[in-house]
């Protein structure tokens, strides 16, 4: 039994379009913020620019990446492009360690000897580039966030947040107290905050490309109720893991008892799989049982 269901085209087409709006926001930021961080002699600011540069070249690259995953399958590529948007994320989750590491490093240098800053312009940018963020922000989370693709380019933006709120709060602390360390203390503090949303980013998608089991799904369950089917002997050569995000697919054998209807069993176990676990995708083959008595039902994954 094979059951296949693709990703809805309406999402990516929202996707897209989110996408799209969100790289223009960003283009034009990143151009403003850049001449500011120069300008200010800000650290948080150029930073921020260049993080948001890493954000274009990540949404550009999940903009690409999803107009490559809506390509038909073809003889050599069975199940399409899908994983382009998995290869895309893992792209972004390592953009991101590279401009955490960055700033942390510029972040120590400045310790030693911080350097006066344009503190009054620096607020002023900072605060104009939060709204812009939050816009950007709020065109992605109409979009898709199981999609590791759209949720990486996310991130970015989530991060360019991070800074303006970082270079705000250095800022305050500069025009008032003078205390030029802010910026570098700032700096690192959302440096770490980078590092952690990468990491959940960069897990997700290896987890993905290494077709692990998808972490909501729980194989001793599935086991358990496979063998609640009248008929199931067994079941064994088990895998279950992600086509591509938000998209889980099984296959199995399962020994049946000879006296019972296959077809039946079948539709019982792939209604069982859609409703219970949400997995759309399923492969299931049936080998019979013709011996006199009934096997205990094996637990196997291989």
């Amino acid at each position: 039994m094979r059951n296949h269901k693709r990703p809805d085209g309406h999402g990516q087409e929202v996707n897209r379009r989110s996408l799209v709006r969100a790289l223009v926001i960003t283009s034009v930021w990143f151009a403003v913020e850049l001449a500011a961080g120069f300008y200010t002699n800000s650290l948080a600011l150029l930073a921020d620019a260049a993080h948001m540069l890493t954000d274009l070249a990540a949404l550009s690259l999940s903009l690409f990446a999803l107009q490559i995953a809506g390509r038909p399958a073809t003889h050599e590529k069975t199940f399409g492009y899908l994983r382009a948007e998995i290869l895309a994320a893992l792209a972004n989750g390592v953009f991101l360690v590279l401009i955490g590491l960055y700033v942390s490093y510029e972040a120590y240098q400045r310790f030693s000897h911080p350097p006066v800053i344009r503190s009054t312009a620096m607020l002023v940018i900072s605060c104009i580039g939060l709204g812009a963020n939050l816009v950007a922000a709020r065109l992605l989370s109409h979009s898709d966030m199981q999609n590791l693709n759209v949720r990486g380019a996310f991130l970015h933006v989530i991060g360019d947040i991070l800074g303006s709120v970082g270079a705000i709060i250095a800022g305050i602390l500069m025009v008032f107290w003078r205390w030029y360390l802010a910026d570098p203390v700032v700096s690192v503090l959302v440096s770490g905050l980078i590092f952690y949303s990468s990491w959940h980013l960069l897990r997700d998608s290896v987890e993905v490309l290494l077709e692990g089991t998808p972490r909501h799904l729980n194989i001793a369950a599935i086991l358990a109720d496979m063998g609640s089917i009248e008929g199931v002997l067994s079941v064994h050569d088990l895998h279950v893991w992600s086509i591509t995000a938000g998209w889980p697919a099984l296959s199995c054998h399962i020994v049946l008892r000879a006296d019972i209807d296959a077809d039946v069993a079948l539709r019982s176990l792939g209604l069982m799989m859609r409703d219970r676990y949400g997995i759309e995708h399923t492969t299931i083959q049936i080998e019979r049982n013709l011996g006199p008595s009934a096997a205990p039902l094996v637990r196997e994954l291989f």
